[in-house]
């Protein structure tokens, strides 16, 4: 499973979702999916904007979760 760090990193830069949108011109809707990590598929165009606010690299936004084995 891949986690999505949009909301770690936003409490790490005391910003909220509606200020990210903004900053981004990605839409609410989107940013609340990306923090909610229920968002189907990224595009290249939000992790740029992402990588831009946060100033970080891809790797920060994201991170492999080994699904458990049952």
């Amino acid at each position: 499973m891949i986690k999505i760090k949009v909301s770690e990193l936003l409490g790490r830069h005391k910003m909220t979702q509606k200020s990210l949108s903004e900053k981004t011109g990605i839409r609410p809707g989107t940013v609340s999916a990306l923090y909610h990590e229920t968002v189907k598929r990224l595009e290249i165009e939000h992790l740029n904007k992402l990588c831009e606010v946060f100033n970080c690299q891809p790797g920060d936004l994201l991170e492999y979760v080994p699904d458990k084995k049952e």
